[in-house]
């Protein structure tokens, strides 16, 4: 089990990596700190978000985070900490206009100083097809580079395929 630093658990959709990083994080002494990034857009988002917070109880504390996510961190103190997840977050900032390489940036000098056990789910998007149409493709290549980014700062990475965990790093 982690003790201190920063733990990458990449996963494909439904891969299980949400539900490994709640597990890990409920290895330490709570409270925990969960920092959402998802935004309620639609009734099948509502749905995934009222999952998720329904495995969440009074021993975590929610913080949502859908852009100011290194504002979240900075303010998160030095207990565990779950960001769930970075591909949502780079999401909401291509739909704004952001500058993705500044907002990546500032994210990853506020992971590399994690102050406390820190967790972070991120979706691997890059091992299917070639999406066919552009907005897709930079949207893979984006959070294709931001994990790229994340994991070569982390302490841990982890790999969740079909609910099982494989340890990369």
């Amino acid at each position: 089990m982690p003790d201190g630093g920063l733990t990458l658990v990449l996963g494909g959709a439904r891969s299980g990596k949400s539900a490994h990083a709640e597990r890990l994080i409920g290895e330490l002494a709570p409270p925990w700190t969960y920092i959402a990034t998802a935004q309620a857009f639609d009734d099948e988002m509502r749905e995934r978000i009222a999952h998720h917070q329904s495995r969440r109880d009074q021993r975590w504390r929610t913080v949502d985070a859908p852009l100011e996510l290194a504002a979240a961190l900075d303010g998160a103190g030095e207990g565990p900490v779950l960001i769930d997840c970075l591909t949502l977050w780079l999401t909401n900032h291509m739909l704004v206009g952001h500058d993705l390489e500044v907002e990546c940036q500032r994210l990853v000098e506020v992971l590399a100083r994690p102050r406390g056990t820190w967790f972070v789910v991120s979706n691997e998007v890059g091992m299917g097809i070639v999406p066919e149409n552009a907005l897709a493709r930079r949207f893979r290549d984006e959070a294709g580079r931001l994990n790229q980014q994340v994991a070569a700062i982390a302490d841990r990475v982890m790999l969740t395929v079909a609910g099982i965990p494989i340890k990369v790093k």
